[in-house]
């Protein structure tokens, strides 16, 4: 063992690992400098991590989750020990009052749909702070190209709309907020990732002033933070800095790859409450909702989250490094802090772009062996091509890239909740690239 040169050793094994994929040894003898780069931010994530994972635990441990919790209910799913401890260890993790985790809720877009009915009423107003939100609160707001159907979206019920730009730095504008904030808003949405947007998401520090400021200027306003992609990203959540609310789905971080489907809104008890009335009806609320099962793969997943959401972390940091260092403009740069698991990669042409998006699938788990092609998908100005591999159909968590073929030719690059994996899809992507 006086001889034995950890480096070296590394290097040959993986070498010899990457090559059942072909790749050459020159990438992956460059790969492992860049992973020396990168040590400092993937000490940070590994930290993070820790801090995560032992709260989640010392949650688990308060509430007593028990073996027998795991049974399964049916039909009205009354008296559900393990969805009960499972909303408490949410709240608790996440710093809430009050929490509902439910099987029912099949998407982030749901969950953000359940909170805003919850907390709005024929005359409020919703203020959008950070500019339009995700495409897909269009129809649930109201507005885009069908809002006018008479679809049951915010406006049908009489919730007005308005929203605020970020500066052309893609800050939040803390004084055209309070302007924009009048007698009939009601409530304040604020989205933390990035979305299809090019800008950064926001970090918990960036988050907690805005908060401050609205709060300050209307303590009754209710400040919504749209969570999805961020949780676990950092050592707090938008709950824990003055955010009356949020929500987020169970198929990205919080779920650990191991829920099947899901979502959660956390918060103040009082809307938390009004939550699970609109979700089931008024006077039932969260007394039902059967597990089916599920509650395993819901609080095991939330226990592996943390290490799971590292995972995706540094294999962006590394993405975002290695493919800028090839001629791809990387946003966020790598060796900042990450407050999602998205990453945009811009390549300088159609070709490139597609030839990506076929290298991500190509590396996956499942359905490696399809090869995807840009389609006409409907509510997009240009054809779109997606590549995804998933254990769980649609998990924003598990590898993923799609975009539109449009310049600037962007990639969305999204989760992974192994590294290796992460790493050998960004190595057979650039090895295609410089074949073409």
């Amino acid at each position: 063992m006086e001889n034995f040169n950890i480096e070296n050793y590394k290097l040959e094994l993986e070498k010899r690992a990457y090559s059942a994929w072909n790749i050459s040894p020159k990438l992956v003898e460059e790969a492992l400098h860049v992973e020396k780069d990168l040590a400092a931010s993937f000490a940070r994530i590994e930290s993070n991590k820790i801090f995560n994972q032992l709260k989640v635990l010392k949650a688990m441990q308060k509430y007593k989750f028990a073996e027998t919790d795991f049974a399964a209910t049916t039909g009205y799913g009354y008296n559900d020990s393990g969805r009960e401890k499972i909303e408490k260890i949410y709240a608790e993790v996440f710093g809430a009052e009050k929490a509902l985790v439910r099987l029912s809720i099949s998407a982030g877009t749901q969950a953000i749909a359940v909170a805003l009915y919850a907390c709005l009423r024929p005359g409020d107003e919703m203020l959008a702070a950070f500019g339009k939100p995700y495409d897909t609160l269009d129809s649930v707001i109201g507005i885009g190209d069908d809002s006018a159907a008479d679809a049951g979206s915010l406006k049908d019920f009489g919730v007005s709309y308005r929203q605020v730009e970020l500066t052309a730095d893609g800050k939040p504008d803390i004084p055209a907020i309070l302007a924009n904030i009048n007698d009939k808003t009601k409530l304040v949405h604020l989205q933390r990732s990035r979305g299809y947007q090019r800008r950064n998401a926001f970090t918990i520090s960036e988050l907690e002033p805005v908060i401050r400021a609205i709060k300050k200027y209307k303590p009754e306003v209710i400040v919504f933070v749209d969570n999805c992609y961020g949780e676990f990203t950092e050592i707090m959540e938008p709950t824990q800095v003055g955010a009356d609310l949020i929500a987020g789905s169970l198929i990205k971080n919080p779920g650990g790859s191991l829920a099947p489907s899901g979502g959660y809104v956390a918060g103040r008890g009082d809307l938390v409450e009004k939550a699970q009335c609109r979700l089931t009806a008024p006077g039932i609320g969260g007394e039902v909702g059967p597990s089916l099962g599920y509650n395993r793969n819901i609080i095991q997943g939330f226990y592996f989250a943390p290490h799971v959401v590292a995972e995706c972390l540094k294999g962006l940091e590394f993405s975002a490094l290695w493919f800028s260092r090839h001629n791809v403009i990387s946003q966020p740069e790598a060796l900042g802090i990450r407050s999602d698991i998205v990453q945009l990669l811009e390549f300088n042409d159609a070709e490139s772009l597609i030839k990506f998006c076929q290298s991500i699938q190509a590396a996956s788990p499942i359905d490696s062996h399809f090869k995807p092609v840009p389609w006409a998908m409907p509510g997009y100005d240009a054809d779109v091509i997606m590549a995804c591999g998933a254990f769980v159909q649609g998990s924003s968590l598990e590898l993923s890239a799609d975009g539109p073929i449009k310049a600037p030719y962007t990639a969305y690059m999204q989760g992974g909740v192994v590294y290796e994996n992460v790493k050998l899809a960004a190595l057979l992507a650039t090895q295609e690239l410089q074949n073409t």
